[in-house]
């Protein structure tokens, strides 16, 4: 097992620059997910470390080995580590054994050692039923498994993966994430994962890199990303939220034009003025109350999800907004009626006008620095 350091790396294709200066440290044993749009640079920066491209500057290390840098290059062969594509790569007339045995037999291991790593990587993926059955007699979820063995069991020193569920089902999705974490665990192995997926990034992670224009927003635990993120754009991408425009005036944050909530969390007290707001719809709570206390707003429809219900409505100003609770199967509130909004100043994030930058206490970004698991 292996740390990933990148220093100064970037990337361009002829005139065009993917990849901005990228500075990090992935640490041994850490599951980190690069997450963001199609074109931000995640899978650029996946190949860069895999050794599929050259990075334009900077240098890249797997543990203590430089890899990459202007003088120095090694191919993927010689890096130590094991990959995983989006396609699952399976070769279709060899069985199960013989798919994850194959990289060994290229590197002429002995028989009876191919024979002891196929069969431990075999009960890591729960396939040791499955040696002799041929990728046509498996579910997708199984070739993805497959895959997975294959590049483990020529013990890397990371794990690479590009995209690995998207060819997969929602149900199926979702079982194979579980099951992903789950064996990262068990091996204690370096993962660097890709995915434009931000539910996926947030159960299988110990930290999230959301990207955008080929540059880091923020680096941090998927808990502290999805509550305090540092701009609009991280806020917009991970998860639903209801952005609102509102104006702040010393610790006092006017929303819709009308409804005063007190701050005690602003850490950059320079900002004034136009603010841009984002409050999540499950942090809203619907006053049953008949003090009309809060932010008023009218139901225009909802949505019955089983434990939940989504409302959608909009505030006397006509701005929309989008709220979670929980369902009460004999009490949906139909469309037009007038309800009052409560939420808890914590639960609000501000951003500058433009979004650039969140202005509360509890950013924790972690950008150029290092993480202990």
């Amino acid at each position: 097992m292996a740390s990933v350091t990148i220093t100064g790396v970037t990337k361009s294709f002829g005139n065009v620059k993917v990849l901005q200066e990228f500075n990090q440290k992935f640490e041994d044993g850490e599951f980190i997910t690069l997450l963001g749009p199609s074109g931000c640079g995640k899978t650029t920066m996946l190949r860069l470390i895999a050794g599929f491209e050259k990075p334009s500057s900077g240098e890249i290390y797997i543990g203590d080995k430089l890899v990459s840098s202007e003088n120095e290059f090694l191919p993927p062969e010689k890096r130590g580590i094991g990959m995983v594509f989006q396609s699952y790569a399976v070769w279709p007339h060899m069985n199960v054994f013989d798919n994850i045995a194959y990289p060994l037999k290229i590197q002429k291991i002995a028989k009876n050692e191919i024979e002891e790593r196929v069969s431990q990587v075999l009960k890591i993926v729960h396939l040791d039923q499955y040696k002799d059955r041929f990728p046509s007699e498996l579910s997708g979820g199984q070739q993805q498994r497959v895959a997975l063995a294959r590049a483990l069991v020529i013990k890397p020193d990371v794990l690479l993966m590009d995209e690995p569920l998207s060819n997969l089902d929602a149900k199926l999705r979702v079982e194979m994430r579980t099951a992903i974490k789950e064996i990262q665990n068990s091996i204690g192995i370096t993962t660097v994962y890709v995915t434009h997926d931000q539910e996926e990034a947030m159960a299988v992670s110990d930290r999230i890199a959301v990207m955008k224009d080929g540059a880091i927003q923020h680096l941090g635990q998927p808990k502290d990303i999805y509550q305090r993120p540092a701009n609009l754009f991280v806020a917009t991408f991970i998860g639903k939220t209801n952005v609102l425009k509102g104006t702040l005036d010393g610790s006092t944050l006017k929303i819709a034009g009308k409804y005063d909530i007190n701050l005690t969390n602003i850490k950059d007290k320079n900002v004034k003025g136009n603010v841009t707001i984002s409050i999540r719809p499950e942090e809203f709570v619907i006053d049953e109350s008949q003090a009309k206390d809060g932010m008023k707003a009218f139901i225009d429809s909802s949505v019955f999800l089983g434990l939940n219900t989504h409302y959608f409505a909009h505030l006397e100003n006509g701005e929309k907004l989008e709220i979670v609770q929980e369902s009460k199967i004999d009490n949906i509130i139909p469309k037009g009626t007038e309800v009052y909004l409560k939420v808890k100043q914590d639960k609000i994030n501000v951003f500058t006008e433009d979004g650039s930058k969140n202005i509360l206490e509890g950013v924790n970004n972690d950008i150029g620095v290092a993480y202990a698991k």
